[in-house]
């Protein structure tokens, strides 16, 4: 950990008094360092120099409280500590914007590694890796069998209407994005507004499920789920099309585009067993799958034009942003297609056309 004393959006001296107040034995001088920064939520670890926690608060700047709701992340984290889906331990959160000039939380530190990119699984070995992708398959499905109710979130989200809103949202977003023509994406809005399946029993639907927003210990198993900033009620089965569909994008896109690709690493599950595992802990019908997958695809595409949008008005900062664009339409593709299938118990997604299957 490399200790800084000064850092960018946590003021160290009011941090250290109002962190006094709400963990016992905290007298030596805190410091610490940044982890995670940018558009998305900032987090920091910070030590007393025996003890650390980690700290989140929202980006600096103006930014929208809806968008990065601290309050909320704290909560379905708190909420689900009692729950198989492993957290990690809310320690307190402060709410008054005096102190760090936006509310922030903090939580237990946990040993564990985001594994983002095939190199790190391929150095583990293709035995480690299938026992890695095998237990985030095992946590979703925990998480999607929690009870919202029943660990005092039933008021966490808006679940009617869930799908319908979902698609009317990244349309939204495509358009406010736009820099060119994009026929795919005009075709597959319109077929998934048109076609917006009855929604599964409601869940705590993550946002945002992948293999870097899980902490995998050193014995391969999931040590904490991480990154609850998109998290609502919901149908849960966009987290695990949008699971999906993230492994295809890393399958289609060259190494160099900022894109996670953990899921090529060979012994990672395929789509099929991942549908597999999942169906068998769940009972949740897979028989509208396709549209999942097409929601979570033209999802994906309206975030990606949203970068490539912001990289042609040279508002990204970094390399391999010149090739997001060319995702884009191979994703919208991949959601048209995927409308054309449908999936049963005992079949994965993709592997019959609808057509075919009403035609017998």
């Amino acid at each position: 950990m490399a200790i800084q004393t000064e850092l960018p959006g946590l003021d160290l001296g009011r941090f250290s008094s109002w962190l006094r107040t709400e963990i016992p034995g905290v007298d030596s001088p805190i410091s610490g360092e940044l982890i995670a920064g940018g558009k998305s939520n900032l987090t920091y670890e910070v030590t007393d120099g025996t003890r650390r926690w980690i700290v989140r608060r929202p980006p600096l700047g103006h930014v929208l409280a809806t968008a990065h709701d601290m309050a909320r992340e704290y909560r379905v984290m708190a909420a689900l500590a009692p729950t198989a889906v492993p957290v990690p331990e809310m320690y307190a959160l402060c709410r008054d914007e005096d102190v760090l000039g936006a509310p922030f939380y903090v939580m237990e530190r946990v040993d564990g590694t985001p594994y983002r990119d095939a190199a790190e699984l391929v150095a583990l070995g293709p035995e480690r890796t299938r026992a890695i992708s095998t237990g985030l398959v095992d946590t979703l499905a925990a998480l999607h069998a929690v009870d919202p109710a029943a660990v005092g979130l039933a008021d966490f989200g808006r679940p009617a209407g869930f799908l319908a809103r979902q698609v009317a949202r990244w349309r939204m977003q495509l358009d406010a994005s736009h820099t060119r023509e994009l026929p795919a994406a005009v075709e597959l809005h319109a077929r998934l507004a048109a076609d917006v399946p009855a929604e599964s029993a409601v869940g705590i639907v993550h946002g945002d499920f992948r293999l870097d927003n899980v902490l995998t210990d050193a014995d391969d198993r999931p040590a904490a789920v991480i990154d609850w900033e998109m998290a609502t009620l919901g149908d849960p089965l966009t987290d695990l099309a949008l699971m999906i569909v993230y492994g295809r994008l890393a399958a289609g896109t060259s190494s160099n585009a900022n894109v996670a690709d953990a899921s090529v690493a060979p012994g990672f599950l395929s789509e099929a067993e991942i549908i597999a595992r999942y169906t068998a802990r769940s009972d949740r019908d897979m028989s509208r799958f396709g549209f999942y997958l097409g929601l979570a695809a033209f999802k994906l595409a309206a975030i990606l034009e949203g970068v490539h949008y912001r990289y042609l008005h040279g508002q990204t900062v970094g390399a391999g942003f010149e090739t997001i664009g060319a995702a884009v339409e191979p994703l919208l593709e991949t959601g048209l297609a995927a409308l054309r299938f449908e999936v049963d118990e005992n079949t994965p997604a993709g592997s019959e056309p609808r057509g075919e299957r009403e035609a017998r």
